[in-house]
């Protein structure tokens, strides 16, 4: 699969300008519609921010003094005015930037389920898009965070409890 520019990926985003994003603890939504379709972003197309113009959860960094649980609810409303009712815990990353000069930080991914009222009300206040999709569809024909797609590799592939 090639990417186009008119899709909002341009490579130089991907080269050292000076303007690398700084590392911060995050968290990230696993928001499944209620068919079972994963729902996601668009990200924007700034060189500023970690992997532009590519799919992505839902999600943020964790301020000074915020649960992760309650920054993924700060996140979800402000960027789609969800107002998420619950969240399980389904996993966390931990990333070593030691070798760029800064400290290891942490993305944390949540569950949620969303009803179809509750999607059909989002209002997109970040990014450029917000579709559901299958997870196989979502992975073979989409470009995706690494790290967010791997989470979503991991939860479509995990064992029931």
């Amino acid at each position: 699969m090639v990417f186009v520019e008119s899709e909002g990926f341009r490579p130089e985003h991907f080269v050292p300008s000076g303007r690398a994003p700084r590392p911060q603890d995050a968290v990230a939504g696993l928001l499944l519609h209620q068919d079972g379709r994963y729902i996601m972003q668009l990200r924007d197309s700034k060189p500023e921010i970690f992997y532009p113009a590519h799919w992505g959860c839902f999600g943020g960094a964790v301020e000074i003094g915020e649960t992760p649980l309650d920054a993924l609810r700060r996140e979800l409303r402000e960027e789609i005015g969800f107002e998420m009712p619950a969240a399980t815990r389904f996993t966390q990353f931990d990333f070593d930037f030691g070798a760029l000069g800064y400290n290891k930080v942490f993305r944390i991914y949540f569950e949620a389920r969303v009803p179809d009222t509750a999607f059909r009300a989002f209002v997109l206040n970040e990014g450029v898009d917000v579709q559901a999709f299958r997870g196989e569809e979502l992975l073979t024909t989409r470009r995706i965070t690494p790290y967010d797609a791997f989470a979503i590799w991991m939860h479509m592939n995990r064992r029931p409890a």
